[in-house]
């Protein structure tokens, strides 16, 4: 890359960190007030109705994505992360003023939709600029957003338990912040340059799109890979603050920093450190990110059995320690699934085939949320719950290590010998 275009890529990524904060605390902040929110809205009742809640956000944003998707792949990617983020902040505003039951699951399902739109396209936008040689450690700095997020939605429940403030306030913030944050990005973002190459290209109807890329073996591995670890990532990020109320007899406060600030920490290291050392490791192999993928997903394994199994030591040191092992797993995971998927699809179908990888994998995450608390409610044992998703893990290396990447890109050091 010439030093504009350079400058350009990561300033992308200095914009979009932001908005990934933003897109993650409105999810982590309902995690971590469940209490409150429970106890303000009775009408929620039991914990099958609050897994359902988490559900619907998780169905609707699944459905939605590959549309998200396309879009940013037909379209403009800028126009479609902007129209998100105001969307969103929207919706958290309004979740601020529910009352029943009911309207907060419509306005979960809402924010869903919104929030469909916008990581198939931040990341496709991240890829188009970083060709290459920085593109692990661009995607994993995006995602120290998410993670960032995720840890002050922890500290939520200090705002929750707040008589000044409550879970109400909280919503209304970062709606506010959200909305205002949504011009200024539109203004100052920008969609790649299309290379030469890439511009004779043909942008393919919907239909054909979703041929070429279900067509594609190495593709659907990386669905199912993608998959697998996200049914443990949503339960930690959805359930943990409570698990770890009821399980240590903790405060909102403490539970909600305890189950997200260490491993999301974590993740934060795992992200530079798995992007840094993927992008080297593709200068001797194509495979480099694979391999360190794999690495990461080694060590969610024993993490998720750990988790299951802390509670029954009685000491918090126990969980947080495989939390924090999670943690680093997951962020050498998630910095490299955009570009192990530049790797097997080309650049016009990148956001389309995130959008389907989302489909599937949020899909079943929401069932993963739901089905949790129905386990919970029948007095199954954590450890037995836990078990499923290690094993889960256990597959997802074998698949990670099936996928093929179809070519060199463009921007990558060749082979050293």
């Amino acid at each position: 890359m010439n030093t504009t275009l350079s400058r350009q890529a990561w300033l992308v990524v200095a914009l979009l960190v932001p908005v990934a904060l933003l897109n993650y605390l409105d999810r982590q902040m309902l995690a971590t007030m469940k209490t409150s929110v429970m106890a303000d809205i009775p009408g929620i009742g039991v914990e099958a109705n609050w897994g359902k809640i988490l559900a619907w956000f998780k169905w609707t944003y699944a459905v939605l994505s590959p549309i998200g998707g396309y879009l940013a792949d037909r379209f403009s990617r800028r126009h479609v992360i902007a129209g998100s983020l105001f969307a969103w902040s929207a919706i958290t505003w309004l979740t601020g003023h529910v009352t029943t039951y009911e309207q907060l699951l419509a306005t979960r399902a809402i924010m869903g939709i919104s929030e469909a739109f916008y990581i198939p396209a931040a990341l496709a936008l991240i890829a188009d600029f970083h060709r290459g040689p920085t593109r692990s450690k661009a995607v994993g700095m995006h995602q120290m957003g998410i993670y960032c997020g995720v840890i002050l939605g922890g500290f939520s429940g200090y705002a929750a338990d707040s008589a000044n403030h409550g879970w109400r306030w909280a919503f209304d913030v970062c709606g506010l912040v959200g909305l205002a944050y949504a011009v200024p990005l539109f203004l100052l973002l920008r969609n790649a340059p299309r290379d030469e190459s890439e511009s004779h290209e043909a942008r393919p109807a919907p239909m054909a799109a979703m041929r070429e890329l279900l067509a594609n073996r190495s593709f659907l591995l990386l669905v199912a890979y993608f998959t697998l670890p996200a049914l443990a990532g949503w339960v930690v990020r959805d359930w943990m603050p409570a698990i770890l109320k009821a399980e240590f007899n903790l405060g909102q406060g403490k539970a909600g920093v305890s189950a997200s600030l260490f491993w999301q920490t974590a993740a934060i290291v795992g992200a530079v450190l798995g992007g840094y050392l993927a992008d080297r490791w593709m200068r001797q192999t194509p495979r480099g990110r694979i391999y360190v993928s794999a690495i990461g997903m080694s060590l969610i394994v024993p993490a998720m059995f750990g988790v299951g199994y802390a509670p029954q030591t009685g000491h918090l040191e126990v969980a947080v320690g495989f939390l924090i092992l999670f943690g680093l797993g997951w962020g050498f995971f998630d910095c490299n699934n955009m570009p192990i998927l530049c790797q097997v699809a080309r650049p016009e179908l990148r956001a389309t085939g995130y959008g389907l990888m989302n489909l599937v994998s949020i899909s079943c995450g929401g069932f993963a949320d739901y089905g949790f608390g129905a386990l919970r409610d029948r007095a199954v044992p954590l450890f037995g719950i836990f078990s499923i998703f290690a094993s889960a893990a256990i597959l997802s290396v074998l698949l990670v290590l099936m996928i093929r990447p179809r070519e060199t890109e463009i921007g990558l050091q060749p082979p050293s010998h």
